[in-house]
């Protein structure tokens, strides 16, 4: 006790820097007590922000990062785990705290929502009741959408635009189905119904371009699709061939007359048991992970696999950010994976992240800050996370009282998720980043 009493009273050289210039303050190194903590080190830089910054006022909340990582403890304490010399000037980066996100609405339905995805101001979910249902921005009900023999496993947006838009959704009854909405009539038709997988499907991914998708399931099959629609039965015979008429003609016969048979242009074998995510890394390239332990990159231009990585446990969810290059992944030992698809030397696995208490089974990039993502588990709990904080969340987004199942966060103003508890909840960003500038209206209709 004596020598850490002794230790905590010993003083560090530091320097405070900063990346964010509007808080930028002098660089000049100045011993502190090892023992400083978060609170103090805020108390500090927003004395030196009042005495050299006429234009700050009010008091900032930051949070602090030495070598990369936030401090989450007094600074001797990070010093020592991490083997940092109390002798040397440490470098101490400050950045404003992200603000809590705002609780909004809760969605209610009649089952399970197993899939979620936003555009724009439209929420598009998926129920374990077969349905599909559209919702506003605001927790307006808009549509219910039928269709499906089985549970919705997964849901995509194509397209969006003031008029129309087009969305896909894969489910356990072994079809995907293709969707063409009418924003201004307000009616959903079922363009295609793609077949080819032989067990229930798990989910799927639409390229940036959105000229292909790309689907997973319990056949651990992957399967590619082009996401272009035909409006006649005779022109969807002609683009998949004779063998496939009879299909045409038997969809016409259940009563399915304008849903037209899509089958896939690419099949790709390798995964021994369920494809459980797909993403795609660019347009010739598909990233999937499975319930066999393995992340798989795959060509998609020319078909085969690219590279694998394996895991020790089951992956139920990955997603993919094209600003920093790196997947995230979900498993059942209750911890979030970083790992970077292009590294070849090092550890495979750059960083690891854990509160969870349960499964984890949803993960989801922003797409507007390279260092935040959410996780969704069956312990109730949907957390917000910086990948500089690896011991613990930025926040716990509460409300759900039953397992979680899906989540998304593709509308930088809302972070959404689905559960067992029948319900989607809606969190409101409270810090937009300033690349948005003017292009923030076009996340709204």
């Amino acid at each position: 006790m004596a020598n850490k009493k002794e230790s905590g009273s010993c003083q560090v050289q530091i320097k405070f820097i900063t990346k964010q210039e509007q808080y930028a303050v002098p660089d000049t190194p100045f011993a502190v007590p090892t023992g400083i903590t978060c609170t103090q080190l805020n108390t500090l830089v927003n004395q030196l922000l009042k005495e050299n910054r006429s234009d700050i006022s009010t008091t900032v909340d930051f949070d602090f990062l030495v070598r990369g990582e936030f401090l989450r403890q007094p600074l001797n304490e990070f010093l020592d785990d991490q083997h940092i010399s109390h002798e040397e000037v440490v470098e101490v980066e400050y950045v404003e705290q992200h603000p809590t996100p705002e609780p909004m609405d809760c969605l209610m339905h009649d089952d399970w929502v197993s899939a979620v995805q936003v555009r724009n101001g439209w929420i598009l979910t998926g129920c374990y009741d077969n349905t599909l249902h559209l919702w506003t921005k605001t927790g307006k009900h808009h549509l219910t959408i039928p269709g499906h023999s089985g549970p919705v496993k997964a849901v995509s947006w194509v397209y969006l635009t003031p008029t129309v838009g087009s969305f896909v959704s894969v489910s356990h009854d072994q079809t995907a189905m293709l969707w063409k909405w009418s924003v201004e009539e307000n009616s959903v038709d079922c363009i295609h119904v793609c077949r080819g997988h032989e067990r229930s499907l798990e989910c799927v991914a639409v390229n940036e371009k959105s000229t292909h998708m790309a689907t997973g399931g319990w056949d651990t099959l992957l399967k590619i699709w082009t996401t272009a629609m035909r409006e006649k039965p005779s022109e969807a015979a002609e683009q998949v061939g004779e063998s496939d008429e009879t299909e045409v003609k038997r969809a016409k016969l259940d009563g399915s007359a304008k849903s037209h048979i899509k089958t896939p242009i690419m099949t790709l074998k390798g995964h021994r048991e369920a494809i459980s995510a797909v993403v795609w890394t660019d347009d010739q390239e598909i990233a999937t992970s499975s319930w066999d332990h393995t992340l798989r990159v795959w060509d998609a231009e020319l078909g085969g696999l690219k590279s694998e990585i394996a895991g020790n446990k089951s992956f139920f969810d990955m997603s993919y950010s094209p600003l920093n290059k790196a997947v995230i992944t979900a498993s059942a030992d209750r911890h979030i994976r970083l790992y970077d698809l292009r590294s070849t030397e090092g550890t495979i696995v750059k960083g690891t992240y854990t509160s969870h208490t349960q499964w984890v089974q949803s993960v989801k990039w922003s797409t507007t800050d390279e260092h935040l993502f959410i996780s969704g588990g069956h312990d109730c709990q949907v957390l917000l996370w910086d990948t500089r904080s690896p011991r613990a969340p930025l926040y716990n987004l509460e409300g759900h009282e039953d397992k979680v199942m899906c989540c998304d966060w593709s509308n930088p103003r809302y972070m959404v998720s689905g559960g067992a508890d029948k319900t989607v909840r809606v969190f409101k960003s409270r810090l937009l980043p300033d690349s948005l500038g003017n292009d923030e209206d076009k996340y709204e209709l």
